[in-house]
């Protein structure tokens, strides 16, 4: 038998593997708990993006304190604006115009923060 599995098709058995769990799941009702861990899940992977981009702030800080005043709010501000995006969409699960909403928040966020390094990091012209 194990060496059934070891020959079988990596994909086969990943899907094997996953319809044995939700198999599991609904045998049990273990519903209200898979939501909980669901719930678990989304605030930890919250908490990754703000530790990431805290690991990268706390990195390059000495060179954000060298920017201009103006740069400088410009690129904590679109940064804060991301995190309370992505936390938005966290609790609220946006659909619709209101994921759009969410999509183009963080683009025009994303290319504010890419204008402003690109500007205070170019030293020639």
């Amino acid at each position: 038998m194990k060496r059934f599995f070891a020959e079988l098709n990596p994909f086969l058995r990943g899907m094997l593997i996953v319809g044995l769990v939700a198999l599991v799941v609904v045998l049990l009702q273990l519903y209200t708990t898979l939501a909980a861990l669901s719930m678990i899940a989304r605030i930890a992977f919250f908490l990754a993006i703000a530790f990431f981009l805290y690991l990268v702030w706390r990195e390059r800080r000495s060179d954000i304190a060298a920017w201009s005043t103006r740069a400088q709010v410009a690129f904590y501000g679109a940064v804060l604006l991301v995190v309370v995006d992505v936390g938005a969409y966290i609790l609220e699960r946006p659909s619709g115009p209101d994921a759009l909403a969410f999509l183009l928040v963080l683009g025009l966020c994303g290319f504010s923060i890419f204008r402003v390094w690109r500007d205070q990091t170019r030293y020639g012209y």
